[in-house]
């Protein structure tokens, strides 16, 4: 059975393994799971899904092959007409008339008579005590009340049905998606150095049992540094004009690289780096720093990462006295090159959409300096470019 299920996860493209087959044989045999269908999901999902990014696909094909109750497809798509479930009539039951609303019998009754209601139900309905509709008694539908009913559509009002109708959506881990700040952890989580700094303030557990079991049994606790990631990162944003639309996404990523990162240092600047950046947009006229400082300031050991739709005027990039804001002595591809010649693991993520790239003349030529690792900002994008960072 468990091949025929290895194989249903392959076709819905998820990575699996006979290594990690393998491995839930294993455990299945030493009984880590029995008897319980939810502990057979926790377990294979351990063994066998190595990326968070395919959870929502390993749970629609577990239910799929599984036929559990939470994934049927009992019904094609858009069967039921819109107009059937707006809800236009609310009935306004009192506690009386609740208390007389007996349930159908069970799952497998409510199941059984929600297609016999599909077979028969010609038209919308509301306010009534059997069909598909809304406002009413039925166990089908919405906006109405039924101890024991299967919502389908609207919002939840009671939190009593005993199964909700609607398509499944997990869009924050998709690759295709634009980012959300979960998920942007989830890809910079893999640019990881852990080491152990600072206080012994964690139990050392492995060590504490040795030492007891030398000292003859006497309790001998051991203490550690805390573990952390100490990747260090150089951050560097573009920020105003046509990075605007894009302040949300910017924020996310900050967000979460700010969370995951403890050796992080962020700079702004405007279309392209210059002689002078800043942390304080609100001043970034009057407390700035200078570039030349943060070249000779942070080792070779970081990473940097930057953000930008690059995309200016040329003259911003190739020209001295290009930029549009002050009078530059040295051009902005200049001042990437020393940035690049000091630190060799860099990345540029452009928020806007790949497809559109080759319009721009001087998106391609920042792609060019930075020998191709220039990613989207999506999921799929950024994990690429984590990637590139953690050689």
């Amino acid at each position: 059975m468990l091949i025929d299920f290895f194989n249903t996860l392959r076709r819905a493209q998820i990575p699996v393994s006979l290594n990690e087959l393998l491995v839930l044989l294993e455990a299945l045999k030493q009984r880590v799971a029995f008897c319980s269908i939810d502990d057979f999901y926790l377990l294979a999902r351990v063994c066998l899904i190595k990326d968070e990014k395919h959870f929502d696909r390993f749970d629609r094909a577990f239910g799929h092959y599984f036929k559990g109750v939470e994934a049927l497809n009992l019904f094609p798509d858009n069967v039921i007409p819109e107009d059937w479930l707006a809800a236009e009539f609310l009935k306004h039951l009192s506690d009386e008339e609740k208390a007389q609303i007996e349930a159908l019998g069970g799952l497998d009754k409510l199941l059984e008579t929600l297609k016999e209601r599909l077979e028969e139900q010609e038209k919308r309905h509301a306010g009534g005590n059997k069909w598909i509709g809304t406002g009413g008694t039925s166990p089908f539908g919405h906006s109405g009340y039924n101890p024991e009913g299967m919502r389908i559509g609207g919002q939840s009002r009671h939190k009593r049905a005993v199964k909700v109708w609607e398509k499944r959506e997990f869009k924050n881990l998709d690759d295709s998606v634009e980012l959300g700040t979960r998920n942007i952890k989830v890809a910079l989580r893999k640019l990881r150095k852990f080491a152990r700094t600072g206080s012994a303030n964690e139990l050392d557990l492995p060590d504490t049992i040795k030492s007891t079991a030398d000292n003859a049994g006497l309790l001998d606790i051991k203490m550690v540094p805390e573990r952390h990631n100490a990747a260090k990162v150089l951050l560097f944003l573009d920020i105003g004009g046509s990075m605007d639309p894009y302040i949300h996404l910017c924020e996310q990523l900050f967000s979460a690289a700010r969370s995951e990162f403890k050796h992080l240092e962020y700079f702004y600047f405007h279309n392209m780096v210059y002689e002078k950046l800043w942390r304080d947009n609100s001043r970034r006229f009057d407390d700035t720093v200078s570039t030349l400082d943060v070249l000779h300031t942070y080792g070779k050991d970081y990473r940097v990462i930057f953000v930008g739709d690059a995309a200016m005027s040329p003259y911003e990039l190739f020209h001295r006295y290009g930029s549009v804001e002050h009078m530059n002595e040295e051009a902005g591809q200049v001042w990437m090159q020393r940035i690049l010649e000091v630190w060799e693991r860099a990345i540029w993520l452009n928020p806007t959409q790949e497809r559109y790239w080759q319009y721009t003349h001087t998106t391609g030529a920042i792609q060019e300096m930075m020998e191709g690792h220039m990613y989207p900002l999506t999921l799929a994008g950024l994990e690429a470019g984590i990637r590139h960072l953690s050689k």
